[in-house]
């Protein structure tokens, strides 16, 4: 991406000054760079950074039963999160980051807000949105709490470039989104965005006569598990660290990055790779930093912490850097109080006023040092949140199906084993295909793969009414039941590799198959996959049998057919069929050899509705005979369709 460093003028600034600000930028870009920042001692600077990620359109407020009740509901619980409630701890955070007595005589103060990604993803709420059209709700929340700067997270990407040009144009005013590592180019409604400033490597910010340069970046993987269609990922490290020598020739010397590299262990190993940053601000792991003076939110325990707030890593001079992310979902806002020298050096972190701030409707008695609780900001409330839970309580009320058994959708499960609701996915995808294939010209396909990656709800649904709205929350993204013909065998024992591959770690990669069963042995030799590149070193040898419908054709590492003649067709979803130009693979690694394939013209989503639904599939019913809570123990069961 070509550089674009632009001056965001914050909380009344006049456009004269902006000009004024403008120039002097240019005065100090003819500054020679140094390695290091001249020490002057002193606090001259404390600035406070809000911060949050992985919001993902959970825009709803939450409920914590009382003891007792039978089951949530406003007359029953007591409410915390919510992008509303969020909206207002925001502004209390930013009026206390900039009022009382400075850390140090003379000192200045000053605020900044940022998202380090996944700011929507794909499920009932933002079908709102999609349903509504341009603007988002997720960015008018965003737009109505003021954010200065946004990185790119891969989730901005699962409806393709086009939806993500839409939801940064529902932004007023403009906010810039950043990655200095993607280059958008290709995609012409990003590039226009680009052109304008609104999408760009960095943004300077002027808070109180200072500068302050925030950089953002991409995971590399975006590839792999999102659909960026024609937009290249770059390496992360020269694309920051080039960004980073440029804002210091600028004479701009706070430097923070915030990055959406899937998890803060990406950016504690970045750093050693890097010089010139201050703060590192991480994002897609959704993990809980908190020190013991952090009240939590109510769901959360301590055993999810996974480090202190900030952790501290070494960049490549050997300076230490505050790296800094949180959990979530609009449940907490992350706050770094940190002070500078009159050159930008970090002199310290306020401990005590950094950490997760929770985002609480009632007081629980555990407040400890916060001591927040909110309202939801009514402008928030009335433009937002109110359309959205009106959208959704309608498709609450729609009832598909009932189940008699529990459905297993649970986080690792769902990435490690065979479960009844991967099953059921599995099942209706192919089912649908079936349905579908003779009205668009293809071949019936006997088999369907669902990747465990696009199966989202995480969590066990109870045995009961199965409505709509859990149809949006199981398979949440835009992805279309597609079908490919003519896998050969030796095609066929590499994608059952691929969906293996990363056991005994969880990984979205891992399939639930529909129309055939396998064994395989984890003891042996796995398929070696590079999770950026797909490109695969070893082929491995997991998978010992293979049946399709009744037919075994491979049967203790050998072929009973002829692996190169033998045939079968695939149903699977367009995402994991669809080939990236920076792979080429489709997602999740899985290599479809480039071959062309039809989507039949229905969501997965809706097909699980039409399966659920339809006199010909289910018809209301998911029996514990067909879907039992604990599947049987082979690997991959044969499917009765």
């Amino acid at each position: 991406m070509t550089s674009v460093t632009h001056i965001t003028v914050r909380r009344g600034m006049n456009v004269l000054l902006a000009a004024l600000l403008a120039t002097s930028a240019l005065v100090l870009g003819s500054l020679p760079v140094e390695a290091k920042k001249p020490a002057n001692a002193g606090v001259a600077f404390e600035l406070t950074i809000l911060h949050n990620n992985d919001g993902e359109s959970k825009l709803r407020e939450q409920y914590v039963p009382l003891p007792g009740t039978p089951s949530p509901g406003p007359d029953l619980t007591k409410p915390y999160a919510g992008v509303a409630r969020f909206a207002s701890l925001v502004e209390i955070l930013e009026n206390e980051a900039t009022s009382g007595p400075p850390a140090a005589p003379g000192a200045k103060r000053g605020v900044v807000m940022l998202s380090s990604g996944d700011n929507f993803l794909a499920g009932a709420e933002f079908t709102a949105s999609l349903e509504n059209g341009v603007p988002f709700y997720d960015a008018v929340a965003m737009s109505l709490i003021g954010y200065d700067g946004i990185a790119i997270g891969n989730h901005e990407f699962d409806f393709g470039p086009d939806t993500l040009a839409d939801f940064i144009s529902s932004f007023t005013p403009a906010v810039p989104f950043l990655s200095a590592n993607i280059d958008v180019s290709g995609e012409p409604t990003l590039a226009a965005l680009e052109a304008e400033g609104r999408i760009a490597s960095s943004t300077v910010i002027r808070e109180r006569g200072e500068l302050i340069g925030v950089i953002g970046a991409t995971t590399p993987q975006l590839p792999n598990i999102s659909s960026p269609r024609n937009v290249i990922v770059g390496e992360v490290a020269p694309a920051v660290q080039a960004e980073a020598d440029a804002l210091a020739a600028l004479g701009v010397n706070k430097i923070i990055l915030v990055s959406h590299l899937q998890n803060v262990a990406e950016d504690l190993a970045l750093a050693g790779e890097l010089t010139g940053i201050d703060v590192m601000i991480a994002g897609g792991g959704d993990e809980l930093l908190a020190n013991p003076w952090n009240p939590l939110s109510p769901a959360d325990n301590p055993s999810l912490v996974v480090g202190e707030y900030p952790l501290i890593a070494t960049d490549g001079s050997g300076s230490e850097i505050p790296v800094i992310t949180t959990a979530g979902g609009y449940k907490y806002v992350g706050r770094l109080v940190v002070s500078f020298d009159g050159a930008g050096n970090v002199l310290d972190v306020d401990e005590q006023r950094s950490g997760p701030v929770r985002v609480m409707g009632f007081d629980d008695g555990l407040t400890g040092s916060d001591g927040y609780v909110v309202d939801p900001d009514p402008a928030v409330q009335a433009q937002v949140v109110d359309p959205v839970n009106e959208f959704v309580a309608e498709l609450a009320t729609n009832v598909l199906a009932t189940s008699e058994v529990a459905l297993d959708g649970r986080r690792p499960d769902i990435r490690l084993r065979e479960t009844n609701l991967g099953n059921l996915t599995a099942d209706s995808l192919l089912w649908q295909a079936q349905q579908s294939a003779a009205d668009f010209g293809v071949d019936t396909p006997s088999i369907g793969l669902q990747n465990s990656g696009g199966i989202r709800n995480e969590s066990l649904i109870p045995a009961g009414d199965i409505t709509e709205l859990n149809t949006f929350q199981i398979l949440a993204f835009t992805n279309f039941v597609s079908v490919m013909e003519d896998i050969t065998g030796e095609h066929l024992k590499d994608l059952l590799e691929t969906s293996i591959s990363a056991l005994p770690a969880n990984n979205g990669r891992f399939g639930h198959w529909a129309g055939l069963s396998f064994e395989f042995d984890v003891t042996r030799q796995a398929r070696v996959i590079n999770s950026t590149t797909c490109a695969v070193s070893n082929e491995g040898d997991r998978v010992r049998t293979i049946t399709v419908g009744s037919e075994t054709i491979y049967e203790d590492g050998a072929w009973l057919v002829d692996p190169a003649t033998w045939t079968v067709d695939i149903a699977s979803n367009d995402f994991t069929f669809r080939v990236n130009a920076t792979t080429g693979t489709g997602g999740d690694c899985y290599d479809f050899l480039d071959k062309p394939f039809t989507t039949v013209g229905v969501v997965y989503q809706q097909a699980l509705a039409n399966y659920l639904s339809s006199p010909d599939g289910l018809n209301g019913l998911i029996t514990a005979e067909q879907y039992p809570e604990t599947p049987p123990a082979s690997p991959q069961r044969v499917v009765p369709i």
